[in-house]
């Protein structure tokens, strides 16, 4: 049974961010920010300037105390200590933004907007050093741990992206529609009425594993080989779009969310742990992916992903909204998966331990 975080908004929760302290912010519509403690109490609020919706807030990586907030093409700097006029802000997006990203250094802070751009700012010298592109929306950016320079993003334009910042252009970048097509037979129409358009992205710890999950309800599973990926392993999720996948923060355990208002939790150790056991079978895979997804052979893709049969969620959560966003927190001991969906009040459900 979930228990409901209220009295921190009026409207709907649209955002969450965890920090190392286990203190936990939320944004939602009109400018609201709230702070939770671990009882699920409202410690603090804040109304930002303008009341644009807060769509996104993340916690500095080594400062705690630090939370970046995103609303309307504004980013805010907050020291959640006291919680009260920006210390800071930062205007380099050109349209709403749709998550923030630090990098694991506090160096480097991305934001990904409705124009398609992702403005990455140089945190020290406060300035926006790259703009990285997508052809339409990006949803979804993340920088890969332990690789400061290293980020992924994910668009309505059915783009997953891999970036270096020392570069402009994407070091690797796959179309999901395109793979779908080459899966499926001439004749299914499937796609057109569905098409996977991506939504969210989360990195798993070891910062080589990503995960996506698209408006067709399917989750896909991505490998980060040098300076391109691999599709791993994909599966259908949920009956419709998926809004949001988090993995949690150790192994390859995964929370998604959906339009269908269901939260699962997945165990993929099994699927994605065992591409390194044999490295001429891990090569053939590539080879095949790689051919697939060019267009030049779309059995191969086919055959590659029958190797996952059945998978199963290991905890199914029937939330009953529309999910809007994830968030895993340590809470008396055990953890619970925070869920932000259409109300003015945050879910928590309790979890497995892995």
């Amino acid at each position: 049974m979930a228990v409901k975080w209220s009295g921190g908004h009026s409207s709907s929760v649209l955002c969450l961010t965890v920090s190392t302290e286990g203190l936990v912010a939320s944004g939602a519509e009109r400018g609201e920010l709230a702070l939770w403690d671990g009882a699920g109490s409202a410690v603090a609020q804040l109304r930002l300037p303008q009341a644009e919706d807060v769509t996104s807030v993340v916690f500095s990586a080594r400062q705690p105390s630090t939370l970046y907030t995103a609303h309307g093409e504004t980013i805010s700097v907050l020291d959640v200590r006291s919680l009260q006029e920006p210390l800071q802000r930062f205007r380099v997006n050109e349209e709403e933004i749709n998550c923030l990203s630090v990098n694991d250094t506090d160096s480097l802070l991305a934001a990904a907007d409705d124009s398609g751009a992702i403005k990455v700012v140089d945190l020290e010298s406060k300035k926006a050093s790259r703009s990285l592109r997508h052809s339409n929306i990006c949803s979804s950016v993340a920088f890969r741990p332990q690789r400061p320079q290293s980020l992924v993003s994910c668009g309505l334009d059915m783009q997953v992206m891999l970036w270096n910042l020392q570069k402009v252009r994407p070091l690797w970048s796959m179309n999901l529609q395109e793979c779908e097509m080459e899966e499926e037979s001439p004749q299914s129409a499937g796609q057109f009425f569905n098409p996977p358009l991506a939504h969210s992205l989360s990195v798993a710890s070891c910062g080589n594993i990503f995960s996506c999950g698209a408006q067709d309800g399917k989750v896909r599973i991505f490998r980060v080989t040098g300076t391109r990926f691999e599709q791993e392993l994909e599966f259908q999720a949920h009956s419709l779009g998926v809004s949001q996948v988090l993995f949690m923060p150790e192994g390859y355990w995964l929370l998604s969310g959906g339009n269908d208002g269901k939260v699962l939790l997945w165990d993929l150790s099994s699927n994605v742990g065992k591409q390194q056991k044999s490295p001429a079978k891990s090569l053939h895979r590539k080879k095949a992916q790689a051919a697939a997804c060019s267009r030049k052979d779309g059995k191969l893709n086919k055959a590659a992903s029958s190797e996952h049969p059945g998978v199963v969620p290991k905890l199914s959560i029937e939330h009953g909204e529309k999910v809007n966003w994830l968030s895993c927190a340590q809470i008396k001991g055990s953890r619970r998966v925070l869920v932000a969906d259409q109300s003015s009040s945050v879910s928590a459900y309790p979890l497995p331990e892995p």
